[in-house]
């Protein structure tokens, strides 16, 4: 992300250039100020200051992640972030399932801390849950299948999720419940 930034901000940085020089004859001196300017203004911009998402930086979206996230789980919310947002899922209903799912607001369950299954997806290793040989690629695994099976087949809220993804008809609620305590943490 940041080496698409600095792409961005060099093409800019261009372009803005080369108006200059269209307009002015003493192109020069100007460029050679603007560019300047330009290249100290956003060579103090940090990835801890873009906003990732509903109007958050990455830090503040994991930290919200993070406060509500307990036991094997703690930690995480940048993980859960990051590959959220890679896979064009909402970071916040990707984080309220894995807490509807594991129980790891309180204390994580057996699935997580012996299968690093975050998200109780069926296979094999593990009775008849899918096992993963840490939390992140069971992390990786779950968004993954939140993104290719819900949210690109246009399925992008709880309510939508719900009647593919688990049995109970109320289960959005509780996923929703989540959603609004991250948000207010």
């Amino acid at each position: 992300m940041k080496m698409y930034l600095i792409r961005m901000v060099t093409t800019v940085l261009v372009i803005s250039s080369l108006l200059i020089i269209t307009k002015n004859n003493n192109s020069n001196q100007i460029i050679a100020n603007n560019y300047i300017e330009n290249s100290i203004a956003f060579s103090s911009i940090t990835e801890n200051d873009i906003i990732v998402y509903d109007g958050l930086t990455l830090n503040e979206l994991s930290t919200k992640i993070d406060n509500v996230l307990n036991s094997t789980l703690d930690g995480y919310g940048k993980t859960i972030a990051t590959l959220s947002l890679n896979a064009e899922v909402d970071p916040y209903i990707a984080a309220s399932i894995i807490l509807v799912e594991t129980g790891c607001k309180w204390n994580c369950s057996y699935l997580v801390k012996h299968c690093n299954n975050v998200g109780g997806m069926k296979g094999t290793g593990c009775g008849s849950y899918g096992k993963f040989p840490d939390l992140t690629t069971g992390l990786n695994a779950f968004i993954t299948n939140l993104s290719k099976g819900y949210f690109k087949q246009g399925l992008t809220t709880p309510e939508a999720i719900n009647h593919k993804y688990a049995e109970n008809p109320n289960w959005h609620n509780d996923v929703n419940y989540y959603i609004k305590l991250i948000k207010a943490s």
